[in-house]
């Protein structure tokens, strides 16, 4: 399989998403080249700040592997992690994260911060930006141009 397939299963849990009225953001997490974790954001539906796409499918992983050191995988997700999530994958020693579009209000890997490389932490990891990030980005702008449409936040 190539990180192009991969990203169209995290662009399918965006998507989803969307048609859960929550943000449509996606990831994947990927070991021995399965998929063993799916999932999207859940903010709305769970009234949980921390349901994000990335922190429910570490989790979903972390279980799935029976442990919390996800160390041989690799995270994709449709757009750049937050400070949190970028948090959580320190935490979880993931190894690569592969994300699709650039978040220039709180991206936390390369865009305001640089979380994942940051030398004074004990795990970083490798991460490759832009993939498929159009096709990203243009789920999160009709969600966002819909809701502005509909008079909401």
């Amino acid at each position: 399989m190539t990180h192009e397939t991969y990203m169209r299963a995290a662009l399918r849990e965006a998507a989803q998403a969307g048609a859960e009225d929550e943000v449509p953001i996606g990831a994947v997490i990927v070991h021995d080249e399965k998929i063993i974790a799916a999932a999207h954001n859940q903010r709305e539906q769970l009234r949980d700040p921390t349901a994000h796409a990335e922190m429910i499918a570490i989790t979903q992983a972390a279980q799935t592997l029976g442990d919390w050191r996800l160390e041989e995988c690799r995270l994709y997700v449709t757009l750049e992690p937050c400070p949190m999530c970028a948090g959580a994958i320190v935490q979880a020693r993931i190894p690569h994260v592969i994300y699709g579009a650039a978040d220039p209000k709180a991206g936390a890997v390369d865009t305001l911060y640089q979380l994942l490389r940051d030398p004074r932490l004990n795990h970083r990891c490798e991460t490759t930006a832009g993939l498929m990030a159009d096709e990203c980005g243009l789920l999160l702008t009709r969600f966002f141009q819909e809701k502005r449409r509909q008079g909401k936040k």
